[in-house]
């Protein structure tokens, strides 16, 4: 499947497709210790990020939806990621065969409500175009993601150990009605 990455315009931010001059960008948010804390607890190295970034694009290309790049109006760069992809990490029937969602700030942005306005507009997309649950991942200790995924309706799954650490599968019926 092939498939045009849609322009989300919100009043503060665009939602749009990453962009080969982004990855410098993209490789810096991985790269920072205060994005990566709650993630993989180590900064990424740009292999690694690189690796992120292609598998980005195609996720659009291979099953219609992805992750976006967001973009602040009147900022010429990117200032984080949100959207959906396929993670395959084993966890089971109630979870694995579902989008997952995501959302990355980098801190110089947070506590602005960002990451809500981004992430809202991107299940509104998702709701009204691939329609069904989705799920995520989140530490215990990420106050602030998990604010995030409660406003969009995400519920406690259970709880498992990932990479040894304890991390709470959150899934979502679908829309908010």
């Amino acid at each position: 499947m092939s498939r045009t990455i849609p322009t989300i315009n919100t009043p503060r931010i665009t939602l749009r497709a990453m962009r080969r001059e982004d990855f410098p960008r993209f490789a810096e948010i991985w790269a920072t210790p205060e994005v990566v804390a709650h993630i993989t607890g180590k900064p990424w190295p740009k292999t690694r990020s690189w690796d992120a970034f292609l598998r980005n694009a195609g996720h659009w290309q291979i099953v219609g939806f992805g992750q976006w790049a967001i973009q602040v109006h009147g900022q010429a760069n990117m200032v984080g990621q949100t959207g959906f992809f396929f993670g395959s990490r084993g966890f089971g029937e109630d979870f694995d065969p579902y989008p997952e969602a995501g959302w990355v700030l980098d801190p110089s942005v947070h506590g602005q409500g960002l990451g809500l306005e981004a992430a809202r507009a991107a299940h509104d997309w998702f709701d009204r175009v691939i329609v069904g649950p989705s799920v995520c991942i989140i530490t215990p200790d990420n106050e602030g993601s998990l604010r995030v995924a409660g406003a969009l309706g995400y519920r406690l799954l259970r709880k498992v150990k990932m990479d040894g650490d304890l991390v709470h599968l959150m899934s979502r019926k679908g829309p908010l009605l």
